[in-house]
C-alpha cells in the first residue's frame, strides 16, 4: 500500500496528466501526450500501454506498473489512485499513462473524480482509442455509405444479468456497426443475445487480438459461429470485437496484416543513438523490435592525438572518414577548440559509404571520394587508382580498427596520421531486456557490426545464449561482421549486396517474403 509521505518539500500538489496511450501502435500517441509524459516526475503506467512510449520519458522519471489482466490485478484501483494521489501530494508531476482513451470504457473518470474531489491540478489527453484504431487497422471502416451510417460502442465485460444494461433488442434490430470491447469471455452470450433480439445469425463478425500491434491477429465469422471459430484458433484476450456488414470489406481493405515482417521478433544490437532509423524501418514493415545495445560510443582516453592532428590540417591532402561517429566526434571536437569548417578548405575528404557521406553532407560539405564497395577495401582501390604517393592523410577514427587502410595506404606510398577520436564499450545488457529476451522467442538476430557480434556473445548469461542463438536467424550488415560472427559458430543467413542499413532490412524483408 502506497503511503503520503508527510514531509514533503512541496508546499502545493503537482499536476496529474490522465493520458490516453492509444491502442499498440507507439506511432498513435498524440503530441500532447508525448510532450506531457517528457514533462513527468513519475509515470503510473498499465499492461495496454506501450512500453515503447517509456522511451519519450525523463531517464529521471519513477516508473510504476499496475497493469491489470483478467482476472488478475496486479494492483488494485483503489491503490492505483492512492498512488496518483499521494504522488501528486508529494508536489510531484504525475502522468497517468492509460491504453487507448482514459475515459472510454477505462477508469479514467473515476481517476479524474479522486483528483477533482481531493482539489489536485489534472489535465485529460483524449487517446485513440480502440473501439475506433483496432477495425481500420483489421481493415474494417466502421461506417461505410453502402452498408450503415451509425456504429455503436459496447462495453462486453459485464455479466449482462440485467438485460436493460444493454439496449439489445435496439442494437440488433439496427443496421449499424456494434463494436464490443472488453468481451472476449463473453463472446457466445454476446452472440446469442443478439440473435435472440433480431440480428440475422449470418451477420459477418471480426475478432482481432492485439491490434494495431505487430501481433495482430484476426477471426472472422458469423454471429452463428464465430464463438467456436474463436475457441478452435486459440484467440484470447485482449481483442476487440466488431459486428456489423462492414466486416465484409476486410478481404479487400486489409493493408496492416499484409506487412512483409509482421510479428517477427527482431533483436536490434546497434547502439542506442543510432538504431533510430533501422528499428523505424523494420517497424514499418510490421516487425516487433526488442533493442538490446551491445556497444556505446565514448570519447578516446587521451585527446591529445586527435587535438593534435586538428591543430595541424593544413598539412593534410585528404581526411578519410569510414563511419558516422568518426564524423560526429571529429566535428565535436573541431567545434569544440574553436575552430569551423574554413579549417579544412584545403582538404579532400573521402568517406566509406553513402551513410557516412550522408553525416558529412549534413555539415554542409561534400565528400570528393565515395567508392562503389562501402567497405575499407573499396576505398584502397579507388586511392590505388587516383594516386597517393607523397600525399599527407588523416584517418579519425576509433581507438581499435582493422589496420588494413593505413596499411595498404602507406604501401602506396602515402603518409598516414591515425587520429583515435572515439572508443567503443559494452554496455551492460539492461534488465527489462534480459526479461523481454527469456520471454519472448527471437526470430532474428541483426549485427552491423563485428562488434556487436563479439559483445552479444560476452553480454548474453548462459542460459540465453544457447537457446536465442541456436533458434534465430542471423543478418549481418556485410562480409567483415559476416565473418565474425560465423567464426563464433553462427550461421549468417542474411546478408545484403551493399553494407547499408536501407539494403539490410530490404534483405530481411526478401528473406521473409
Amino acid at each position: 500500500m502506497e503511503q503520503i509521505k508527510k514531509n514533503s518539500t512541496r508546499s502545493s500538489p503537482g499536476e496529474v496528466y490522465l493520458i490516453g496511450a492509444g491502442p499498440g501502435d507507439p506511432g498513435l500517441l498524440t503530441l500532447r501526450g508525448r510532450e506531457l509524459l517528457a514533462r513527468a516526475e513519475v509515470i503510473v503506467y498499465d499492461r495496454l500501454a506501450s512500453p515503447r512510449l517509456l522511451a519519450f520519458a525523463s531517464p529521471d522519471a519513477e516508473r510504476i506498473y499496475v497493469g491489470k489482466r483478467m482476472g488478475q490485478h496486479i494492483v488494485s484501483q483503489e491503490n492505483i489512485n492512492k498512488i496518483i494521489v499521494g504522488r501528486s501530494l508529494e508536489g510531484k508531476c504525475v502522468a497517468r499513462l492509460k491504453g487507448g482513451d482514459p475515459f472510454i470504457f477505462g477508469r479514467g473518470g473515476e481517476e479524474a473524480q479522486i483528483l477533482a474531489e481531493k482539489g489536485i491540478p489534472f489535465e485529460v489527453v483524449p487517446g485513440v482509442t480502440s473501439g475506433i484504431a483496432v477495425p481500420a487497422y483489421a481493415g474494417i471502416p466502421l461506417t461505410h455509405r453502402a452498408y450503415t451510417a451509425s456504429v455503436a460502442f459496447i462495453t462486453g465485460h459485464r455479466k449482462f444479468g440485467n438485460e436493460a444494461d444493454v439496449n439489445w433488442e435496439g442494437h440488433a434490430r439496427s443496421r449499424g456497426t456494434l463494436v464490443f470491447l472488453m468481451g472476449m469471455k463473453n463472446l457466445p452470450a454476446i452472440a446469442r443475445r443478439l440473435i435472440r433480439y433480431g440480428r440475422s445469425p449470418d451477420t459477418p463478425v471480426a475478432v482481432i487480438r492485439w491490434g494495431t500491434t505487430p501481433f495482430q491477429q484476426c477471426i472472422t465469422g458469423r454471429l452463428k459461429d464465430i464463438a467456436d471459430r474463436v475457441r478452435e484458433a486459440g484467440l484470447k484476450p485482449p481483442a476487440t470485437i466488431v459486428v456489423g456488414e462492414v466486416v465484409s470489406l476486410r478481404e479487400r481493405v486489409n493493408w496492416f496484416e499484409r506487412r512483409p515482417l509482421l510479428g517477427k521478433r527482431i533483436l536490434v544490437t546497434r547502439a542506442r543513438e543510432q538504431a533510430s532509423k533501422f528499428v523505424k524501418l523494420l517497424e514499418d514493415r510490421g516487425a516487433y523490435c526488442i533493442e538490446c545495445p551491445t556497444i556505446e560510443f565514448h570519447w578516446p582516453e587521451d585527446l591529445n592525438p586527435l587535438d593534435q592532428a586538428i591543430n595541424t590540417l593544413s598539412t593534410f591532402d585528404w581526411l578519410i572518414f569510414s563511419s558516422t561517429n568518426a564524423v560526429r566526434f571529429f566535428f565535436e571536437r573541431l567545434f569544440g577548440l574553436g575552430l569551423d569548417l574554413r579549417a579544412l578548405r584545403d582538404i579532400r575528404i573521402a568517406a566509406v559509404g553513402p551513410g557516412t557521406a550522408k553525416a558529412i553532407s549534413a555539415l554542409h560539405l561534400t565528400a570528393d571520394l565515395v567508392p562503389e564497395d562501402f567497405q575499407a577495401e573499396g576505398l584502397i582501390e579507388a586511392f590505388s587508382q587516383i594516386g597517393v604517393s607523397g600525399r599527407h592523410i588523416l584517418i579519425p577514427r576509433a581507438e581499435k580498427a582493422r589496420e588494413i587502410l593505413p596499411k595498404r595506404l602507406s604501401e602506396l606510398g602515402a603518409e598516414v596520421v591515425l587520429a583515435p577520436a572515439y572508443r567503443t564499450l559494452a554496455p551492460e545488457l539492461r534488465p527489462e531486456c534480459l526479461e523481454t529476451l527469456r520471454r519472448e522467442p527471437i526470430d532474428l538476430l541483426t549485427f552491423t557490426s563485428s562488434s556487436t557480434v563479439k559483445n552479444l556473445f560476452r553480454l548474453l548469461p548462459d542460459d540465453l545464449r544457447g537457446t536465442m542463438l541456436e533458434r534465430a536467424k542471423v543478418a549481418c550488415i556485410g562480409p567483415i561482421t559476416a565473418r565474425t560472427a560465423e567464426s563464433l559458430g553462427l550461421k549468417v543467413t542474411i546478408q545484403p549486396n551493399k553494407s547499408t542499413i536501407p539494403a539490410l532490412v530490404s534483405a530481411i524483408e526478401a528473406c521473409y517474403s
